[in-house]
């Protein structure tokens, strides 16, 4: 492989973790939303009062649905562009065009990511707030091309 096809790969595959990192954040931070747990994790952590928890729970499964279903359009089109990579004859338009499909379909996830935090935003008090931003970011980014040539 030569070096462009490598930072081609390299590219993809971080932006593709970026949109995984968005979809993995909400699933740890909020298990068992769509199986009537008692009191999901950010409704604890977050102290979220009656009034609150209502308005949450009315943001929160359509878009839990919409992000489950825009992360399996994303793993679909990381296969094709991963195939696409190491298909026989070697087409790097085709490679081009699967990048650029992917990088499309992550960055309409990530605005629903920050559409949904704008939502909940407009629920949370300032220091609700604080405490989500102590949540979202303490959690550690990893590239999963790093965590399959470090294991």
């Amino acid at each position: 492989m030569n070096t462009s096809t490598l930072r081609l790969l390299l590219g993809v595959s971080v932006l593709f973790n970026l949109g995984v990192l968005a979809a993995l954040g909400w699933q740890q931070l909020s298990p068992g939303l769509l199986n009537d747990a008692p009191e999901p994790l950010l409704v604890r952590e977050l102290q979220l009062n009656d009034q609150q928890r209502q308005r949450w729970q009315q943001i929160e499964a359509p878009f839990l649905l919409e992000l489950q279903q825009s992360s399996q359009t994303i793993q679909q089109q990381h296969d094709r562009l991963i195939n696409s990579i190491f298909a026989s004859p070697l087409d790097t338009q085709r490679i081009h065009h699967e990048q650029q499909a992917l990088a499309a379909q992550q960055q309409q996830q990530q605005q629903l990511v920050l559409e949904q935090l704008l939502r909940e935003r407009e629920i949370l008090d300032e220091q609700q707030r604080q405490r989500l931003v102590q949540l979202l970011t303490r959690q550690a980014p990893t590239l999963e091309v790093e965590r399959l040539h470090n294991q």
